[in-house]
């Protein structure tokens, strides 16, 4: 393939990663809008009383159970069809998902239609990451995959700031207008620009990847490290945006959008040169640093309203209006959570994708990291929800973050157990 051609098929790929990013960020930075809008309410199912905090759990979970039943599927048409032809019918299906948004009307619509768009967002990922991984050359995997990952965040922040700006003016019906058409623009340049996938994998690749050393050693940092993640960056945006009465700070949807950019922005930059040194000097470190970073971080988002407080911090601002001394702390360390995570993302992506392509079967290989993400992405909001509602908003952090750390204490062990003294240095 010429350096043209690849390029081009590199930027393709960049785009659809956009288009993923901006809708699954608008979402997140809505959902506490969705929550103070529907008021979610302790109802009785088939004699079972779910609680309230059940329910607001579920406004993630839906979206990840979705994405869950998904994976598997997905990536199995992914390795033994065409890659590009699965990402096109995706995206497709996402136009759609996206233009019922506005329709939603209660918590069991918008559990709904997250769902279906927990089926888009993982069918994107999957094959976006593996023809990344396919199409690059071994020693520049982790500087792609963390460039793909850089476009998905800066989609993010657009999305994050588009979707406050726009719901603040305008209401949800135009934030949905515009990532219906960016999800249209992703499918036409996907269609046009990249090449059909020659590769056709025969059989279940799945069977032989899941005893694969390195994706074990992994794996036992990523399926607790999971909790964090999914607790730590969508309760940072409902403890700035829920009601005061819950324990958040009652800012507006701007201002929540800020605290969500803050983490992306930090992300995307920092992807962009930490890919490439994990290219030169390994995986190991930056998995166990960026992992052991994040967590400590959460553990200190409950003393933003101090740090605040002493600082001073308690100002008004133009757009963001008056705001809490705990919102600008929080705000900067939601920032430190995207540098941290920015060391340990295409790292991790990158020992997935070369084992994918060394055993035969990367959209598989991607396939086991999103399947070891799922139960922690699962029960995690449901963790939180309750810890909310029963306990404080303070705890989601502490707990939250305590996965992060007893994740990159595990990994070090089982590396320290195959490799001594050089454990870190191993990958």
């Amino acid at each position: 393939m010429r350096n043209a051609d690849r390029r081009s098929q590199f930027w393709a790929l960049y785009l659809t990663r956009f288009a993923e990013g901006f809708g699954f960020v608008t979402l997140l930075t809505l959902l506490p809008t969705y929550i103070n809008a529907l008021d979610p309410q302790a109802t009785t199912v088939l004699g079972v009383t779910v609680s309230a905090g059940f329910v607001v759990g579920m406004y993630t979970t839906g979206f990840t159970l979705a994405q869950t039943a998904a994976v598997v599927p997905l990536a199995w048409a992914g390795d033994r069809f065409d890659k590009r032809l699965v990402l096109l019918a995706v995206l497709g299906v996402g136009a759609g998902v996206y233009a019922l948004f506005p329709l939603v009307d209660s918590s069991g619509t918008f559990i709904l239609v997250r769902a279906l768009q927990g089926l888009v967002v993982t069918g994107a990922g999957l094959m976006t990451l593996s023809l990344v991984g396919q199409i690059a050359d071994v020693g520049t995997r982790a500087d792609k995959i963390g460039k793909a990952n850089a476009a998905s965040f800066a989609a993010s922040i657009l999305g994050s700031l588009g979707a406050g700006a726009v719901y603040d003016a305008a209401g949800f019906g135009p934030v949905f207008t515009l990532i219906t058409a960016l999800m249209v623009l992703a499918w036409v340049v996907t269609w046009g620009v990249l090449d059909d996938d020659p590769t056709r994998v025969a059989g279940f690749p799945f069977s032989d990847l899941a005893v694969n050393r390195k994706i074990l050693t992994i794996s036992a940092f990523r399926a607790q490290y999971a909790f964090a993640v999914t607790m730590v960056r969508t309760w940072v945006p409902i403890y700035a945006g829920t009601e005061l009465a819950a324990g958040g700070l009652a800012v507006g949807a701007t201002a929540v959008a800020v605290t969500v950019t803050a983490e992306k922005a930090t992300n995307m930059v920092g992807q962009l040169f930490t890919g490439r040194l994990s290219d030169g000097f390994g995986r190991s470190l930056f998995v166990f640093a960026g992992g052991g970073a994040y967590g400590l971080i959460a553990m200190a988002i409950p003393f933003a309203a101090a740090i605040g407080t002493a600082l001073g911090a308690e100002v008004a601002l133009p757009i963001l209006g008056e705001l809490p001394p705990a919102y600008l702390p929080l705000v900067a360390l939601s920032g430190l959570l995207g540098v941290a995570d920015s060391f340990r993302e295409p790292a991790s992506m990158a020992l997935f994708a070369d084992e994918g392509t060394d055993d035969g079967g990367v959209a598989s290989s991607f396939g086991i990291r999103e399947l070891v993400w799922r139960p922690g992405s699962v029960a995690g909001p449901l963790i939180a929800g309750w810890l909310m509602v029963e306990v404080s908003m303070a705890s989601v952090f502490y707990v939250g973050g305590a996965f992060a750390v007893t994740g990159v204490l595990a990994f070090l062990a089982l590396l320290a157990r195959d490799h001594g003294r050089a454990a870190l240095t191993a990958w």
